[in-house]
């Protein structure tokens, strides 16, 4: 937070309801919502292109410049139209006070390096993992190796190493990344084929018999 990069500044909503929504989204903006530490809800107006821009890195902490002072939010939830990319498809933010030094829980995408052993693939079981850490040092990601890894292998939450600061929540026994061969491929029987074209072959001779057969009569 010793850079700018984070700060924005905003305006407050005193219209509300769909109508309204849509009609800040037009202009531009992103309506969020800010709440926690006991304090009364904040309906505020965001400049979407700057929202866009700091919200593609998970667990953001933004700096909100909010009627001349200064409040540090994370950003909670962030509600997408499905249908829409980029600006647009952002639709509502929930955002939660933060404290310098105060400690969080978050989940932190999980990023997998290396490459298991030769013949086996990984796979990523959980996709995040449930961290405490302090609020101005949230990691991008938590990095798991599989390098070398044998078929059968898993690696537990337990066994990940967590960035400095950083205190495991989620459950030690949570599987992160499973190490397997994958299955071969089904081949069709050539025997199998054969017969289906022999029986298919025999079937059209029927026909064509029976055919014959009844153009005599």
């Amino acid at each position: 937070m010793s850079s700018d990069d984070n700060t924005l500044t905003t305006e407050i909503r005193t219209q509300f309801g769909k109508g309204a929504a849509r009609r800040l989204r037009a202009s531009g903006k992103i309506p969020a919502v800010l709440y926690g530490h006991g304090t009364e809800p904040r309906h505020l107006a965001l400049d979407g292109h700057a929202v866009f821009l700091l919200v593609r890195k998970a667990n953001a902490i933004l700096d909100l410049q909010i009627e001349g002072e200064s409040q540090l939010a994370l950003v909670k939830d962030i509600q997408r139209n499905p249908v829409l990319q980029g600006i647009p498809a952002l639709e509502h933010l929930d955002l939660i006070v933060v404290r310098r030094g105060e400690k969080v829980q978050v989940d932190v995408p999980v990023h997998v390096e290396g490459e298991s052993a030769p013949g086996t693939i990984h796979t990523l079981e959980n996709a995040t993992l449930l961290v405490e850490v302090e609020a101005l040092h949230i990691p991008e990601s938590i990095v798991v190796s599989v390098e070398d890894l044998e078929d059968g292998a898993q690696v537990l939450a337990s066994d990940v190493t967590l960035p400095k600061g950083a205190v495991l929540v989620s459950d030690p026994e949570l599987l992160v990344v499973g190490i397997s061969v994958p299955p071969a491929p089904v081949l069709e029987d050539e025997d199998a084929v054969e017969g289906e074209s022999t029986e298919g072959e025999s079937a059209e001779g029927d026909a064509e018999t029976a055919e014959a057969s009844s153009d005599d009569e």
